[in-house]
C-alpha cells in the first residue's frame, strides 16, 4: 500500500473541512480574511511604507482598519496616496476583498438554498401539542381534514399534522385545492414514513391528542397499519399516557393481531365490513345513507355522550322526553358497554351517560318541561308487515363484494334471490366459494354492466333492490366511477320507462362524482369510502363512538330503520314530535327523526 503524499493529505483535509457545511465555510472565510488583512498590515508597518498623516504614521491597528475597509468596499482604494509599495499592498487587500465578498455571497446563497430545500422536504420537527396527527396519504385525507376543521370551529387554536411519503409542498397544494380555507385550524404537512420511529418524532405523536392511521394503497395495506401501531405504542421514547389511535383494517383476519399490538390504545375500523354493511342496509331502506351521512359528518347533527345528574334514578324511557332540541338514542353505563335502545325500564345511575343526537355539545340541554303536549288519541299500533322473499341484483365487482353478499343474507328471509352480473374473471369462483349464505339463491353472470342490451336482458324491473359496485380493484378511481355513473343513468331510464321504482345503491370512490350523479336525481343513494373517512374523524374526536357505530352496523345489534309514519301515529293531523317519540317508546323503540317523502327528490332538503 503506497504512502499518501503531503499534497494528498492536504487535499483530504481540505475536502473534509469543506464538507462540514455553511458554518465551517464562514469560519474559514473569516480566518482567511483575518490572515490577509493582518499580513498586509504587518508588511506595511515593518517596511515603513505607511503614509504620513498629521505628522504621524498609523500603527498596526490603523493599517489593519484601512485594509478591512478596502476588503469590504473596493472603492475605498480610489483616494489612496503613498509609496508604490503601500499602494501595491492596498491593491492586494482590495483584490482579496473582492474574492472574500464574492465567496461570502456564494456561501450565504448556497446555505439559504440548502435551508429552503430542507424546509421543502418537510423534515423539521413539529412543535405542537394537543393536535391531531394523520399518518399516511390517500384521497381520504381531504374528507378527514374537512371534518376535523368543522369539529374544531369552536376551538381558539387547533392543528392537524399530516405525515405522508409525498413532497410537502404537493400535499399542501392539494389540501388548499380540495379543502379550501381551514379557519382557525392550522395544517402542517411533513414528509416521512409512518413506520419510521424518527419520522414519527417529526410529526409529534407523543404530544398529540389523537392519531389517525390511513390504510395505504398497497398489496398488503394491513401490515403497514399494524407496523405503524407497533412503532407508536412500542417506541422507546413513547409517552407514559395512553395514546388515542384510530386505524383502518381491511382484512378481518388481521383484526386480532392489530388488537394485540394496540391493546386499549387503538380503535379499529374494519373498512370492508363497514362499507358492506352500509350497502346491505341502505339497499333495503331508501334514504338510510342520507341519515348515516347526517350523523357522521360534523356539518349536521352528531352523537354525543352527556351525563345528566338530574336524570339519575329515572328510567331510560323517561329520558326520551327530557330534551327539546336533542334526541336520546342510547345509554353508556359508568362501568359498562354502550347500549343502544336499552330496555325502557333501565334505571339511569350516577355516572351513567346518555347517548344523544344534537346539533352541538352546547345544545344538549334538559327542557324542564313537565307537560309535552302528547296527543294520545293519535297514537297508532299497526302491526308491522312481515317481509317476504326479496330479489336483489348486484352489478359490478370488487374485493368487498363477498362481504356485501354475506351481509345481505342476514337481512332477507329464506327463498330470496341474488344475481351478480360483472366483468370479473374470479367472480364465479368467489361466489361459489361463499359459505354461510343460507337465505339467498346465488347466481353469477358475466357481462358488461354499461351495455344497455345486457341490462335489458336481466329484467331489472323485476328486482326489489339494485346494488352498483365500482371496479375499484381493476380500474383507476375516475374510470371506475365513470362506469358506475353510466350504469346508473341506464337504470334510471329503465325505471322511468317501466313505471316502477326500485332502490338503487351506487358505490363511488370520488365525492365529486357522487355530487354529479345526484344532480339529475337525489333519491339514488350512493355509498363511498367517504363514509369511512367520516367515521374516522368522529372516532378521532371521541373514541367511545366506535362502540356505537359497531352496534349500529351490526345485524345483531340495534339499527336505524325508516318506518311508515302511519305505523306510529295518525297522519294528516297536526302534532308535535313528542307524540311520535311516545308511540315508539311504547313499542320499545327510539324515534330519532323523520323524513318527508315530498322532499325525497330534493338533494338540498
Amino acid at each position: 500500500m503506497s504512502i499518501p503524499t503531503w499534497r494528498e493529505r492536504v487535499r483530504y483535509r481540505f475536502d473534509e473541512f469543506m464538507a462540514k457545511g455553511t458554518g465551517a465555510l464562514l469560519l474559514g472565510l473569516f480566518a482567511l480574511s483575518a490572515v490577509l488583512v493582518g499580513g498586509v498590515a504587518a508588511f506595511v508597518v515593518l517596511t515603513g511604507q505607511a503614509p504620513v498623516e498629521d505628522g504621524q504614521r498609523p500603527g498596526f491597528l490603523g493599517i489593519a482598519w484601512m485594509g478591512l475597509l478596502r476588503t469590504l468596499d473596493t472603492g475605498t482604494m480610489g483616494g489612496d496616496q503613498g509609496s508604490p509599495a503601500f499602494l501595491a499592498a492596498m491593491l492586494v487587500v482590495t483584490l482579496g476583498g473582492v474574492f472574500t465578498v464574492s465567496t461570502l455571497i456564494g456561501i450565504l446563497n448556497n446555505g439559504l438554498e440548502d435551508k429552503l430545500t430542507r424546509l421543502r422536504k418537510g423534515r423539521s420537527r413539529v412543535m405542537e401539542s394537543g393536535h391531531t396527527v394523520i399518518l399516511g396519504w390517500s384521497q381520504q385525507v381531504f374528507t378527514l381534514v374537512s371534518e376535523l376543521v368543522l369539529a374544531n370551529e369552536n376551538q381558539r387554536r387547533s392543528c392537524i399534522v399530516i405525515l405522508g411519503e409525498r413532497d410537502k409542498l404537493e400535499m399542501e397544494d392539494e389540501i388548499r385545492e380540495q379543502v379550501g380555507q381551514t379557519g382557525r385550524t392550522k395544517i402542517v404537512c411533513r414528509n416521512g414514513s409512518p413506520i419510521d420511529l424518527n419520522d414519527l418524532k417529526i410529526a409529534g405523536v407523543s404530544s398529540s391528542r389523537a392519531i389517525v392511521i390511513l390504510s395505504p394503497d398497497a398489496d398488503d395495506p394491513d401490515s403497514s397499519v399494524i407496523k405503524t401501531i407497533l412503532a407508536i405504542t412500542n417506541s422507546p421514547d413513547r409517552r407514559p399516557e395512553p395514546y388515542h389511535i384510530v386505524a383502518e383494517i381491511r382484512n378481518p383476519r388481521n383484526m386480532d393481531v392489530a388488537r394485540m399490538v394496540g391493546k386499549d390504545e387503538v380503535e379499529l375500523i374494519l373498512v370492508g365490513d363497514l362499507v358492506s354493511r352500509i350497502v346491505a342496509q341502505t339497499c333495503r331502506q331508501s334514504g338510510l345513507s342520507v341519515i348515516y351521512t347526517e350523523l357522521l359528518d360534523f356539518g349536521g347533527d352528531e352523537m354525543y355522550f352527556s351525563e345528566e345528574p338530574q336524570l339519575v334514578g329515572r328510567t331510560f324511557g323517561e329520558s326520551l322526553l327530557a330534551y327539546e332540541d336533542s334526541a336520546v338514542m342510547g345509554l353508556k353505563p359508568k362501568d359498562g358497554a354502550v347500549q343502544l335502545n336499552p330496555p325502557m325500564d333501565t334505571v339511569i345511575g350516577a355516572g351513567d351517560q346518555l347517548i344523544v343526537i344534537s346539533e352541538d355539545d352546547d345544545t344538549i340541554r334538559l327542557s324542564g318541561l313537565t307537560e309535552h303536549g302528547i296527543r294520545h288519541d293519535l297514537l297508532a299500533d299497526r302491526p308491522p308487515l312481515m317481509p317476504g322473499p326479496e330479489r336483489t341484483l348486484i352489478l359490478g365487482w370488487n374485493w368487498r363484494a363477498p362481504s356485501v353478499i354475506t351481509e345481505l343474507d342476514q337481512y332477507v328471509v329464506p327463498g330470496s334471490v341474488l344475481t351478480v352480473v360483472a366483468e370479473h374473471a374470479d367472480g364465479p369462483s368467489a361466489v361459489a366459494e361463499l359459505t354461510g349464505v343460507h337465505n339467498m339463491a346465488l347466481t353469477f353472470q358475466a357481462g358488461d354492466t354499461t351495455d344497455r342490451r345486457v341490462l335489458d336482458s336481466l329484467g331489472v324491473e323485476t328486482y326489489d333492490h339494485v346494488v352498483l359496485l365500482c371496479y375499484s380493484d381493476t380500474m383507476p378511481a375516475q374510470q371506475a366511477d365513470a362506469q358506475t355513473l353510466v350504469t346508473l343513468l341506464h337504470l334510471r331510464d329503465m325505471a322511468a320507462k317501466a313505471g316502477r321504482r326500485f332502490s338503487i345503491v351506487s358505490e363511488m370512490l370520488d365525492i365529486r362524482n357522487r355530487a354529479l350523479a345526484e344532480i339529475t336525481q337525489a333519491d339514488d343513494f350512493i355509498v363511498s369510502e367517504r363514509i369511512v373517512s367520516l367515521m374516522l374523524s368522529q372516532v378521532a374526536e371521541n373514541k367511545h363512538l366506535n362502540a356505537v357505530f359497531a352496534d349500529l352496523f351490526d345485524p345483531e345489534g340495534s339499527e336505524i330503520y325508516l318506518k311508515p309514519a302511519q305505523d306510529y301515529v295518525t297522519t294528516g293531523v297536526p302534532m308535535n314530535f313528542y307524540t311520535v317519540v311516545e308511540s315508539a317508546r311504547r313499542k320499545s323503540q327510539v324515534a330519532i327523526g323523520y323524513r318527508l317523502a315530498a322532499h325525497a327528490g330534493d338533494a338540498s332538503r
